[in-house]
């Protein structure tokens, strides 16, 4: 699943060809077409954000494009005739603006909106603070982190929550656990308050570096993601992995380091 750093580089990425552009065709294949799509046909494209994992683009009209790529969505651009990547079946959406196409494949969730009304959305309202956003307010997630609602959660499936704070995914939860030592088992109730801002900070200082946010450093490196039955990188002990949360993922820890 695409997390909230390609996310983000995929709203840069558009945001370079469409921002401040006409749209000159729009439309939406099945399943579930966007309704109305032709509506942004017009209109000037004011803007592209990432918020988490969710894609908006704007519209001078008053209307937004929301998108959720889940597990295999992805967001490409061409120049008219140029092959496509994949096959048209799969495309969810095609913008048009002057000598570019911007396709959509394969995300499940693409509707159009009303800018107003996305504060009121709940898919957008329910989220937490954003990692990625300059403002992100890490008091803000610690709250929400200790709602009592959560206290019985692991640490593993806490992080993931996006109405925690909005970015992290399966990578990120393991990189952020591994770094501040944290075993993803381990209950929130169980936790201190210090070991837990620890994690939203350190989580956010990934994904910055993941983007390229200035000052943030070089991308980082993976130390237990996808590494499952190989020595540890700081104590050599084998890394264990086993299912974990609702969607049953696995997730790989140190027993030593993350005892």
């Amino acid at each position: 699943m695409p997390e909230g750093d390609s996310v983000y580089r995929f709203a840069a990425r558009l945001r370079a060809v469409l921002q401040g552009q006409r749209i000159e065709a729009a439309r939406s294949h099945g399943p579930g077409p966007v309704p109305q799509v032709d509506r942004i046909v017009g209109a000037t494209c004011t803007g592209v954000r990432s918020y988490g994992k969710n894609l908006i683009i704007s519209f001078d009209n008053g209307l937004a494009l929301r998108g959720h790529l889940r597990m295999f969505g992805t967001w490409h651009i061409y120049a008219p005739g140029q092959k496509w990547e994949q096959p048209e079946r799969d495309a969810r959406l095609v913008l048009r603006v002057s000598g570019t196409d911007v396709v959509n494949f394969s995300a499940p969730v693409i509707e159009l909106i009303e800018e107003r009304a996305l504060a009121a959305h709940r898919p957008v309202a329910d989220l937490g603070p954003d990692l990625l956003d300059d403002g992100f307010d890490a008091q803000e997630a610690f709250r929400r982190l200790r709602e009592p609602s959560r206290a019985g959660l692991t640490i593993g499936d806490a992080l993931m929550d996006q109405r925690v704070m909005a970015g992290v995914g399966n990578i990120w939860k393991h990189e952020t656990l591994f770094r501040c030592r944290m075993n993803p088992w381990r209950r929130v109730d169980e936790i201190d308050g210090e070991s837990l801002l620890r994690l939203i900070v350190k989580a956010q200082e990934l994904l910055r570096a993941s983007v390229g946010k200035p000052g943030a450093g070089e991308r980082p490196t993976m130390f237990v993601y996808g590494r499952s039955g190989r020595p540890c990188s700081r104590c050599n002990t084998r890394l264990q992995s086993a299912t974990q949360g609702i969607d049953i993922r696995r997730t790989t820890w140190c027993p030593k380091c993350q005892a």
